[in-house]
């Protein structure tokens, strides 16, 4: 397993973003890279991306930590997005919880891809990623979560349904819960997954994983909470939202579904995280 290569300490200085590109620690995103005011960045070597991959890290200075929540990206976003629309910092001194960013990519959706020398994410973030973060941060699965938005949505639920015993709750916010309502169904996400076509990826859909999860039974699902939520004004994911919700119920999950006006936007989510921070703890 490779090691960290190297971790920055952020404080809005230009001196260390000339830093951080001389010894090429950006990762293969080809996005616009805005490096977060007060992040801690992990960069990570992977043979198993083929590049790099940089996790923002935002921690309580002045309150414990009380909680640690995983923030994953949408599709064609970074592991700045979240640090960059909205002030993180300044949420973990108000509620005492850690943000973990990782890059996810331009269009990963979080998966392996079916061609072995391309990016195996999935691999890369239960091999490498999470034992490194789970040991530096003495990450607790009784206060540990996974969120994420649109296609990160998507990503936070599998990866929550991979291994559910890591993590105390689960968030999708505008998320591809049934990979048939992303508008990349059709070419993206098969060719990702070495399939022909949309149907033969059903399985790979959160909603779809629902059932294996309930089956681990309520002595364990119970202790588990998942918060779907959308805005009601997302003409495509708020069916898939209102679906897994709907399949929730169905097989008895414990789960908090979250509506309010809004469209696939960042004002959306930047307003409603922080109800998601009091969702967890509330219940």
């Amino acid at each position: 397993m490779k090691k960290i290569l190297l971790t920055i300490l952020l404080s809005g200085a230009t001196a260390l973003l000339s830093l951080a590109q001389n010894h090429s620690v950006i990762s293969g995103n080809k996005a616009q890279r805005v490096f977060p005011r007060n992040a801690t960045l992990e960069i990570f070597h992977s043979d198993l991306l083929h590049c790099d991959d940089t996790v923002a890290v935002f921690s309580p200075a002045t309150v414990p930590v009380k909680a640690t929540l995983f923030l994953l990206h949408g599709y064609s976003g970074n592991w700045s997005d979240w640090g960059t629309h909205m002030d993180l910092q300044a949420l973990c001194e108000k509620t005492g919880w850690r943000f973990i960013c990782p890059d996810g990519f331009y269009s990963s959706w979080y998966f392996d891809d079916a061609d072995v020398a391309k990016m195996q994410w999935r691999s890369f973030f239960w091999k490498e990623c999470w034992p490194l973060l789970e040991k530096k941060y003495e990450l607790d699965a009784k206060s540990t979560y996974i969120a994420g938005l649109s296609m990160g949505g998507h990503g936070a639920m599998s990866l929550f349904l991979d291994h559910p015993e890591y993590f105390a709750g689960a968030g999708s916010m505008s998320g591809v819960l049934d990979l048939r309502y992303s508008s990349k169904s059709k070419d993206t996400i098969p060719i990702i997954l070495g399939k022909k076509d949309i149907e033969k990826c059903d399985k790979f859909s959160s909603v779809h994983r629902l059932e294996q999860y309930a089956a681990l039974g309520p002595k364990i699902t119970g202790s588990k909470l998942l918060v779907i939520g959308c805005g009601t004004e997302d003409n495509t994911f708020y069916p898939a939202s209102r679906l897994f919700e709907a399949e929730c119920r169905n097989l008895g999950l414990r789960h908090v579904s979250l509506y309010s006006e809004g469209k696939h936007r960042w004002n959306y989510w930047v307003r409603i995280l922080p109800l998601y921070i009091q969702i967890f703890e509330s219940l």
